[in-house]
């Protein structure tokens, strides 16, 4: 059984138990069901610069742990008051070491849009998410078929939140549609076999129509990553191993968002 696939099994065990132990109108009783969201599309749309989605997250399957000393509203507050545009928050508990506390506690004091990372599959995971304080969901294109990537992205909408839409390989590509999909992420790592490349974004930024907004995500760290993603059609950058990783995240991001302003 190949990861991903491993990964949705259990995802359909958590949404059973989601089933089971909510309605969806007691997920609309939560103090942020009402609330109107942040607006990503403009976070990520600045003039002048790549916009960065700080993400947050403690371990991954590939590596362990990443970040041991691990506070996630520490690390939510150390990546707005350095520049986050927006911050994406892993939820995934089995593979990941999140909680959708996590993002909840967050949203508590939130200042930019918060992304739910997890590998949604049903709707009461994106009614989950914004009882929870999300803006935007991921949706991850390897995971879900056309006709899901569609219900999925109209439910969100429905209440108010966006989707970003991500895939990986170019037969994902027929599963896009971007009259209703306008942010397209573009993952630098084979979800199969973990490889990273990125110059995954360069070949499939082509791809994608110029009026959608694009986030490169995984394996982007150096000056010469966002050199090269600069001379691509990239909007925003995802990244979070790096930021994770950094003696300081303070320092470490206010790097990152120099090198992402375009010279003059």
């Amino acid at each position: 059984m190949e990861f991903l696939d491993e990964i949705i099994v259990v995802k359909k065990e958590e949404v059973k138990k989601l089933h089971s132990d909510f309605t969806l109108s007691r997920f609309k009783d939560s103090e942020f069901f009402e609330k109107s969201c942040m607006d990503i599309n403009k976070a990520l749309s600045g003039d002048g610069a790549i916009s960065i989605i700080a993400e947050i997250k403690k371990a991954s399957p590939s590596k362990g742990i990443i970040k041991e000393d691990f506070n996630h509203l520490k690390i939510a507050e150390e990546y707005t008051n350095a520049g986050a545009d927006a911050i994406s928050v892993l939820t995934d508990q089995k593979f990941f070491m999140g909680h959708i506390n996590f993002l909840n506690d967050i949203a508590q004091v939130k200042s930019v849009p918060l992304l739910r990372k997890d590998f949604i599959i049903d709707e009461y995971q994106v009614f989950e998410a914004k009882s929870n304080g999300a803006d935007v969901i991921l949706l991850i294109a390897e995971a879900l078929s056309f006709q899901q990537i569609q219900e999925l992205t109209h439910c969100a909408k429905e209440i108010g939140m966006e989707t970003l839409l991500e895939f990986h390989s170019e037969n994902q590509l027929d599963k896009i549609n971007t009259f209703t999909n306008k942010i397209i992420g573009i993952n630098n790592r084979d979800l199969k076999t973990f490889k990273v490349d990125i110059k995954t974004t360069e070949c499939l930024s082509k791809k994608i129509p110029g009026e959608i907004i694009l986030v490169s995500e995984s394996g982007i760290s150096t000056l010469d990553d966002i050199h090269f993603l600069k001379t691509t059609r990239t909007n925003a950058i995802l990244v979070g191993e790096h930021l994770m990783r950094s003696k300081s995240i303070t320092d470490s991001l206010k790097r990152l968002k120099e090198w992402c302003i375009y010279e003059n």
